[in-house]
């Protein structure tokens, strides 16, 4: 996926400790794609001298990674604007001891903090004052709007008339916001018009334009501000898609999201992101995944709208083991399955072309 243009500046990645790993998975994003930054290095010393595409997916794309922020200076030019993103999606959200050191560190070279965690770094004074002694700022992602610029549910979502996907997933952390972007650009490369309506911080880092964070919100808002976003995104782009992206799971004990996005998005069809290695919760052993035949039974009983597809997250699968495991789905579910990573979105759109043009799959 490849960069079109950026909203803000350069950028290096703090993901020290936790790329490659699921609590890395806001550093991925930003890897694979963003329009608001041009990446130029990952922070993570594990990797140091590595390029940080090949140890994700396996194919090279131009960002190093590298041992520590002095390192990764020398990838800037002295008058660009500079960001230093926190990359790290840990459980609970909460910024580790080294990490604030580390942004200690950034604002002192002269760069500009953003952070998706639940930690809001602008609320400190050590912090603040810092920002403002070198001139550059501190945003954090997740803090939650004022309750005077939030939506109730109005039932606008009737007009609107996109075909409208929800990437759903059997957990947290499973690769939905990768694939709801891999289909919007293979979408896009077929000549449609289409939107992606993030509903996580991530999804903001990397550019989405109709953004909500649904964890930051007030569960009076969660579903008002769902469907401000889609019906913003359908008033002002008029796209033929919006693609919605998921968060957490429906059956997650720690994350039982995605019921707003089926009840206040109102999605046409879902597509459901399964890891087929996958046997316990992400972050909690013990509680076993539910079968995703289950899921997604769920899934379209409290929507009313079929599951159409099965998209694969591949951890822990050898490659040549890829394309058995999805005719394995396929055969248990009925639904074509693919791996987004390594089959790409041509499929997936095509089918959700389909889905379109005829109303049924």
């Amino acid at each position: 996926m490849n960069q079109k243009k950026v909203i803000d500046g350069s950028a290096v990645v703090y993901c020290e400790n936790a790329f490659n790993t699921t609590n890395g998975k806001t550093a991925h994003g930003l890897v694979r794609f963003t329009e608001r930054y041009e990446v130029r290095a990952v922070i993570d010393s594990r990797y140091a001298g590595r390029d940080a595409g090949r140890v994700l997916d396996g194919r090279e794309n131009g960002i190093p990674i590298v041992a520590s922020l002095a390192e990764a200076e020398g990838f800037f030019s002295e008058k660009e604007t500079r960001y230093f993103v926190v990359g790290l999606a840990p459980d609970g959200g909460r910024l580790n001891p080294e990490g604030f050191s580390a942004v200690r560190g950034a604002l002192g070279q002269g760069f500009h903090v953003d952070c998706g965690l639940h930690d809001f770094l602008s609320e400190r004074e050590d912090l603040r004052s810092l920002a403002a002694q070198h001139g550059v700022t501190l945003r954090d992602i997740r803090k939650p709007p004022h309750r005077s610029e939030l939506h109730f549910f109005s039932g606008d979502i009737e007009k609107v008339d996109a075909t409208k996907i929800a990437i759903l997933g059997t957990d947290s952390a499973i690769g939905k916001r990768t694939t709801a972007w891999i289909l919007v650009h293979a979408l896009r490369q077929l000549g449609w018009n289409v939107e992606l309506v993030g509903t996580g911080q991530t999804a903001w880092l990397q550019g989405a334009r109709y953004s909500m964070i649904m964890d930051s919100l007030v569960n009076d808002f969660v579903s008002g501000e769902i469907e401000h976003a889609v019906v913003s995104a359908w008033l002002e782009a008029k796209p033929d898609f919006i693609v919605i992206e998921g968060q957490g799971s429906l059956m997650n004990p720690a994350y039982p999201g995605g019921f707003e996005i089926l009840a206040a998005g109102r999605p046409d069809f879902i597509v459901m992101q399964h890891a087929p290695a996958r046997f316990e919760y992400d972050g909690f052993p013990g509680y076993k995944l539910h079968p995703l035949a289950q899921q997604i039974h769920v899934a379209e009983v409290l929507s009313g709208k079929p599951v159409a597809a099965v998209t694969i997250n591949h951890e822990d699968l050898d490659v040549d083991r890829i394309d058995g495991v999805a005719h394995s789905i396929t055969m248990l579910t009925g639904l074509p399955a693919w791996d987004p990573l390594v089959h790409g979105g041509k499929g997936l759109a095509e089918l959700s072309v389909l889905f379109r043009e005829k109303g049924d799959l």
